[in-house]
């Protein structure tokens, strides 16, 4: 009988279920949203509520434990500075879990996960932005020299 088992195990062993845990973590904070398999979106739903819950708390003890779990100090500030400000009046539930089909290689069924009143400009932080002389100084132009 499978008595007292509350977690799944994701046929990982238990470090490698903690890391991924761990980075799908920093990434839905950075992109507050991501897209993976829908067991590994509903182990992660209960986490991602939790980290907020204790960023809203303002402690040095909370944000010690939050950099215990995240392992990150910019996704800690932001959790303490930005969604805890964000998610001030709201009690729970700070994410949502949208099926998204299955995926195309397995037959995976995907999910994305995402925060509830996300800010939409957080899925383009790493892309970098295209200037005007960035791209004059990666792509001269063919100039050529008349001869007279």
């Amino acid at each position: 009988m499978r008595h007292a088992l509350h977690h799944k195990k994701l046929n990982r062993t238990s470090e490698h279920r903690k890391s991924l845990i761990k980075n799908m973590l920093n990434s839905l904070i950075k992109y507050e949203q991501i897209s993976t398999t829908l067991p590994k979106a509903r182990i992660l739903k209960p986490q991602i509520d939790k980290i907020i819950t204790l960023g809203k708390k303002d402690s040095l003890a909370n944000k010690r434990n939050l950099f215990s779990k995240l392992q990150d100090k910019i996704n800690t500030r932001k959790v303490t500075n930005v969604l805890s400000k964000r998610y001030l009046n709201r009690k729970g539930g700070y994410s949502r879990i949208i099926k998204a089909g299955f995926r195309y290689g397995d037959r995976a069924p995907v999910a994305i996960i995402e925060l509830v009143d996300r800010d939409i400009n957080a899925k383009k932080i790493d892309i970098k932005k295209k200037t005007k002389e960035s791209k004059s100084e990666t792509a001269p132009e063919n100039t050529k020299e008349i001869k007279k």
